[in-house]
């Protein structure tokens, strides 16, 4: 079992920056692929960034690339989402997201495991 617990969110304005983290359980961490979320209300939950296990590969949805970067520390069981030049469209609650069984993680329905959310609120 993988537990996943997100941390880092709150209320910036436009234009600032946060750091989400997601502190996973389990002895395997570094064999995940590990990924993050977000679900605005009335909104699908939708893609935001994905990593590889090793960290060597990662992928990001066009509405993010170039202002989010994921990244994940194996020997801390932490997964992190740098969020910069934030805009309220990308107001929402994150998720992390955990796969043991896939390679990729690009759709909500290729995770095996989810964190309980964290809320960010950009205003503008």
């Amino acid at each position: 079992q993988v537990q996943l617990v997100e941390s880092g969110g709150g209320l910036v304005q436009a234009g600032g920056s946060l750091r989400l983290s997601c502190a996973a359980s389990g002895r395997t961490f570094n064999s995940y692929t590990m990924g993050w979320f977000r679900q605005a209300p009335g909104r699908e939950r939708e893609f935001v960034a994905a990593i590889s296990w090793s960290g060597g590969t990662t992928d990001y949805a066009a509405s993010v690339k170039g202002r989010f970067t994921i990244s994940r520390d194996n020997a801390k069981n932490t997964l992190y989402l740098q969020m910069n030049s934030l805009a309220p469209e990308d107001t929402a609650v994150y998720y992390c997201a955990a796969t043991t069984t896939r390679l990729r993680l690009i759709k909500a329905s290729d995770s095996d495991y989810w964190g309980q959310g964290t809320q960010v609120t950009v205003s503008s």
